[in-house]
């Protein structure tokens, strides 16, 4: 997903050399599988994803407290315990650190859930005061621009998109209380049960946190939020990156919104210096203007002081915090049962204070032999785009020269950053659960003010080492794999090579891909946004992008309910480019170290298609399916690899896929972009 390319799976790693291999054995199966997660009644052909995990998605329960099963879950678990042992080390040190009190007392006092519920709704009390005594649209506008409150219009800093060695000013739509737009405009009747089941869990958390309200209150937060959807952009246009990058001075942002009186609201924001803002969605922009000045301030003091308590519910007392999980997480997406307070509390420290912890995760769970199969890995991968960049029959010397630029400037960043962030200046209350997270967010807030008027850093990360994912950043051009990711089934040093290249190499393949996916290809080796393609190129590349699109809309997991290939473009190409691009790097593996055996009967091409299917073992509840599919950029697991493979010519020959199969397609319909 572009700005940041976050992966709902992205990863990399290597293969491995022979003594490596004879010393220990893969965590799964003989060289990477466990082969009785496959469903060998299923044609490869005709659903290679049920083929390679269908006795696992028979057989694999989705645990009471998540909304999806599969690898990215279990080490996403394994990753909370390493953690948690080393939160509570650093708490209960005998002579622990000012880092091991903030990270102690921040995480205490989210724990400490008997003084939340004893406090009630007092530690509320001050912030409802602030909205309470709001007397103006000017005031109200200044209150939207602290931390924890909510605002019609999101203000933030980013790498700008043209000059991306210096950061701008960006303005966004707003994140509204349904998961997106489509929860307030959908006709069909899940959508309208879930403005039903809102419109009430709006009305539970008034009565529970001593507001007033009711019914008619909870109409009215209704339909602004409705008003606001009104304006906002689909998922699929915010992905337009020529659209979405509109920077407007003062004057042209007076003439879009003038209600939000731009010089004061920006320096209020720490942002005066500001000559101009990049304005991502300019209709929405100017509708929250149009709804800041039609709407009675009544109606935004009741929005925000319910939007105040309920985005905050974590830090609260139970009750609060049950009404927050019923909507959010039982409502929409089918969990059946509150995740432990500690697992939570586990997230609210990394999100505060993740590269405190990341430091110590990365010493204590990162080994430097991964860390050097994966500079080799990545070395193939690179090799492999090279040929396949240079050797297409559709793009012309000129473009062509450009993307070899810019796959040569591509920097990977493996395993954690080289420099972490001092948290000392971040003031930790114990027994202050929400001050503190309203600080945290201040915090980071005023970290990047105090970077804005500098040169963009290009040292930071955007995820935590101990996060499981990894991503693409456009504006530095660079590939990023935190250390938790590099764990099997993605990357083992254990397994035969064709697993590791497989799975992680896909990955890696992967965020390698999104730097020439449909909106990275816009930027160029410096990370620019620059038209750097010929008309030519262009028609071509689009002609393809467009059969995949049509490929991706013929995929439907529900009644009525479709992917969206246009949402999903980049991550499929992504996805696309990976596995074409690991595979070319597997035979390159193979050519310096010699043609792979058959294990358990299967063949080294064989090992790398079930790699990478095992990579994307992911079944989900039906609410939560349903709205990743209208609003997240990723496709589901299962059309991730059934989707993929059948544009690629050597899963054909390592299947023997024939005519007449389900996932079968002719040779000239098969889409290939590198």
């Amino acid at each position: 997903m572009i700005g940041r390319h976050f992966l709902l799976a992205a990863v990399a790693t290597i293969a491995l050399s022979a003594p490596l291999l004879a010393k220990a054995k893969p965590v799964y199966g003989d060289w990477g599988y466990n082969p009785t997660a496959m469903d060998r009644t299923t044609k490869p052909g005709d659903d290679f994803w049920a083929f390679v995990s269908g006795t696992w998605d028979r057989m694999t329960p989705i645990a009471p407290d998540r909304a999806s099963a599969g690898p990215f879950v279990t080490l996403s678990d394994q990753s909370e315990k390493d953690v948690r042992a080393i939160v509570d080390s650093m708490a209960t040190a005998p002579q622990r650190t000012a880092l091991g009190q903030q990270i102690g007392d921040y995480y205490g006092s989210y724990m400490d859930t008997a003084t939340l519920d004893r406090l009630g709704t007092i530690p509320l009390k001050p912030y409802l005061a602030k909205i309470a005594a709001v007397k103006s649209h000017a005031q109200l506008v200044e209150l939207f621009l602290k931390p924890g409150f909510a605002s019609p219009v999101d203000l933030g800093i980013n790498p700008d998109f043209k000059e991306p060695t210096k950061y701008s000013a960006v303005a966004s739509q707003a994140t509204l209380g349904l998961p997106g737009r489509e929860y307030y405009l959908g006709t069909d009747a899940k959508m309208i049960g879930f403005r039903a089941a809102y419109r009430a869990y709006i009305q539970s958390v008034q009565r529970l946190a001593g507001l007033p309200g009711g019914a008619a209150s909870a109409d009215r937060i209704v339909a602004l939020e409705t008003s606001l959807s009104q304006s906002q952009w689909a998922p699929e246009g915010r992905r337009n990156i020529d659209k979405i990058y509109n920077p407007m001075g003062l004057l042209k942002l007076a003439i879009l919104a003038p209600q939000f009186n731009w010089p004061s609201t920006l320096s209020g924001h720490g942002l005066g210096q500001a000559q101009a803002v990049i304005v991502m969605e300019p209709s929405a922009v100017s509708g929250a203007g149009k709804l800041l000045a039609s709407v009675p301030l009544a109606t935004w003091k009741e929005w925000m002081a319910f939007r105040f308590v309920s985005d905050n519910a974590s830090f609260l007392a139970k009750p609060l915090d049950d009404a927050h999980f019923a909507f959010y997480s039982k409502e929409l997406n089918g969990v059946e049962v509150q995740r432990e307070r500690w697992k939570r509390g586990v997230g609210a420290v990394n999100g505060a204070m993740g590269e405190a912890v990341g430091e110590i995760y990365v010493r204590d769970h990162y080994p430097a032999e991964s860390e050097r199969q994966m500079t080799e890995l990545i070395g193939n991968l690179r090799e492999a785009y090279q040929e396949r960049i240079s050797q297409n029959n559709w793009m012309d010397d000129t473009t062509r020269k450009e993307a070899l630029a810019k796959l040569a400037a591509f920097e990977p960043r493996i395993g954690h950053p080289v420099k972490y962030v001092d948290y000392s200046s971040l003031r930790i209350v114990k027994g202050d659960a929400l001050g503190n997270s309203l600080r945290a967010q201040d915090f980071q807030w005023k970290l990047q003010l105090a970077r804005f008027p500098k040169p963009v850093d290009r040292t930071l990360w955007e995820m935590t080492p101990q996060t499981i994912n990894a991503y693409y950043d456009p504006f530095n051009n660079q590939i990023t794999f935190p250390a938790a990711i590099l764990q099997p089934p993605f990357f083992d040093p254990a397994a035969d090579a064709a697993a590791n290249y497989g799975a992680i190499g896909a990955v890696i393949g992967h965020e390698m891909g999104h730097g020439f996916d449909d909106e990275g290809r816009k930027f160029d080796a410096k990370g620019s946004l620059r038209d750097w393609w010929s008309a030519a190129a262009v028609k071509a590349y689009s002609a393809r992008t467009d059969r995949l699109v049509r490929q991706y809309n013929m995929f439907s997991p529900y009644p009525g309910v479709a992917i969206n290939g246009k949402l999903t473009l980049g991550e499929n190409l992504g996805d696309l480019s990976g596995v074409e691009a690991a595979y070319a790097a597997y035979q390159r593996y193979q050519a310096k170290h010699g043609a792979a055996l058959a294990i358990d009967g299967l063949t080294g091409d064989q090992r790398f298609f079930i790699a990478y299917a095992q990579a994307w073992q992911e079944k989900d509840r039906e609410d939560a399916e349903r709205q990743q599919i209208l609003t997240d950029p990723h496709s589901p697991g299962k059309y991730r690899v059934n989707g993929i493979v059948r544009n690629v010519d050597a899963w054909y020959k390592a299947f023997n896929v024939q005519p007449g199969d389900k996932l079968y397609l002719a040779p000239d319909q098969r889409v290939h972009i590198w």
